[in-house]
């Protein structure tokens, strides 16, 4: 699906939720400035349509990436953009990356402490690089 010259898309085949895939693209999109403060996203109805997905799943994306502070969603107009501070905006990154990795584990059956022990291994090797 293609909006305001931005390209998204949902791999229905993938392991990682149809919602999770559509809000760290939107997260992305709106981290790099490809959706600007103060766009407007489409609305669910036609999000879902154009994805093939269920109004739930845009819903959810959607609530997501408000509670994350990137959007904010008011009955009547829509849901926007909306320009988080830099801290805010490494937080949300880190937040997406984590999430995104947390369930990448979690379709993996790692455990906990598998999982946390992948990254410490990675951050400790970036560190010694």
């Amino acid at each position: 699906m293609t909006t305001n010259g931005i390209s998204i898309s949902v791999n229905h085949a993938s392991p990682v939720p149809p919602y999770e895939q559509l809000r760290a693209q939107l997260a992305d999109l709106i981290a790099v400035g490809r959706l600007g403060q103060g766009t407007r996203l489409p609305s669910v109805r036609q999000l879902a349509s154009d994805l093939g997905l269920a109004n739930n799943t845009v819903v959810r994306a959607y609530r997501e990436l408000e509670t994350a502070g990137l959007v904010r969603s008011r009955r009547g107009s829509g849901t926007q953009v909306i320009a988080p501070s830099a801290t805010t905006d490494i937080k949300a990154k880190l937040a997406e990356h984590a999430t995104n990795y947390a369930a990448a584990a979690r379709q993996l059956n790692a455990t906990d402490e598998e999982t946390l022990a992948a990254i410490r291994h990675a951050l400790a090797t970036l560190d010694t690089s």
